[in-house]
């Protein structure tokens, strides 16, 4: 058993490498068909949690987590508020353009945009790896970094302007945020809550009082308060309702603690871990009676629900990976760790490019269970050619 005082919590990168992997797996599931019923995303009138609703909840537990770790790391480095802030406010922006480009890229009229679904994407991920890849600084790179990024930029206003869709209506629709994608919902909740934690610091207090504030928020929302009171139509203040927030808020909290027990006896700390997740799991089935269970709903349930697992996941990876010294275990999939956002990018190209060309699998290998085999196949796929392209300088860093 390895020492458990440990100044990098192995465990964090193991999580987020295995959230990613796994969102990699079910984000595949289009490709296939009998896809199991449980490991789907439900629909959003159908109470039921699918194993597809839980992934994306994790990951947004994880991001909530390394927030006190990297601010304090920032801190420890001599970075004024001022620049923490501005790292912040970039990083997100960042995640929200790139969340509006991927949301609108499967709704795009390929005659009147000029470009097919496939093409706009490939030169999509050109564009973000151009701005936001993580360049050498060698003496005499800045000014070729800054051409790079100059013209990344200029690629995606060129995408922004040519970008057409058809609204149901059939009207023509441009680039929009619609419900922002999966990187801008990820973008706004960071940056609210990593604002937030920078001003409040270290307080359980105050950081259980930013959960409860967006939670409370989704629930009067689905209770029907903000529309009976507030007269909002949508009955939402915050996207979501405050539901994204309130997984990035409670990943905060599980740090937190981490911090505080990790050094001190782990058993206590998985204890804890351990409890405080079986509590929000039993919240979850109590809100039942209320509400249903719904990812696409953004319910409180799923809320509930969702932490409860991710507070409950991490004790079992913790202990395997800081305790048990188990961190070889998951050397196929650790880059996704530390290279998640090219990780989730890079299926654009992929599918891009196998569009293009025409490849398509037998039907045998993209059915049932052997389907499923392919969807993890390709998974790790997508993190090997990760590790690839980051060895000739391709990685988007924010």
């Amino acid at each position: 058993m390895k020492n458990h005082t440990l100044s990098r919590v192995n465990s964090i990168d193991i999580f987020r490498a295995l959230t990613m992997f796994l969102m990699l797996f079910v984000n595949d599931f289009w490709t296939l068909t009998n896809v199991p019923h449980w490991m789907e995303h439900s629909k959003a009138d159908v109470d039921f949690l699918g194993f597809s609703d839980v992934i994306f909840p994790l990951f947004l537990f994880i991001v909530g987590m390394v927030i006190p770790y990297a601010i304090d790391i920032r801190r420890q480095r001599g970075q004024s508020q001022l620049v923490i802030s501005r790292h912040i406010i970039e990083r997100s922006f960042a995640l929200i353009i790139m969340g509006i480009f991927t949301v609108n890229s499967p709704s795009i009229d390929p005659a009147a945009t000029g470009l097919s679904k496939a093409w706009f994407e490939i030169i999509m991920v050109i564009g973000f790896f151009l701005i936001w890849n993580k360049y050498r600084t060698d003496s005499g790179r800045n000014t070729i970094n800054t051409i790079l990024r100059i013209a990344g930029i200029l690629l995606l206003i060129g995408l922004a302007v040519l970008f057409r869709a058809k609204g149901g209506d059939g009207t023509v629709q441009y680039l929009a945020p619609r419900w922002w994608g999966i990187l801008g919902l990820i973008g706004w909740s960071y940056l609210t809550v990593a604002l937030y934690y920078l001003l409040v610091g270290k307080s359980f207090f105050w950081n259980v009082i930013g959960w409860l504030f967006f939670t409370f928020f989704n629930l009067a929302g689905h209770a029907g308060w903000l529309t009976s009171i507030l007269g909002l139509p949508s009955g939402e203040v915050f996207i979501g309702n405050g539901a994204f927030h309130s997984f990035v808020f409670a990943g905060v909290l599980g740090g937190l603690l981490l911090q505080k027990l990790q050094t001190g006896n782990w058993r206590k700390m998985i204890g804890y871990t351990i409890v405080i997740g079986i509590m929000f799991l039993l919240i979850g089935i109590a809100a039942r009676e209320f509400f249903i269970i719904s990812k696409i709903r953004a319910t409180p349930t799923w809320i509930y629900l969702c932490i409860g697992i991710g507070f409950i996941s991490f004790a079992f990876i913790y202990w395997i990976v800081d305790i048990l010294g188990k961190r070889h275990w998951f050397k196929s999939i650790e880059p996704a760790g530390h290279s998640t956002l090219t990780c989730y990018i890079l299926p654009y190209w992929f599918y891009g490019f196998v569009t293009i060309l025409g490849l398509q699998l037998p039907s045998m290998l993209t059915n049932g269970v052997i389907g499923l085999g392919k969807s993890l196949v390709y998974s790790l796929l997508i993190i090997g050619i990760t590790v690839l392209i980051g060895r000739v300088g391709l990685r988007l860093k924010l």
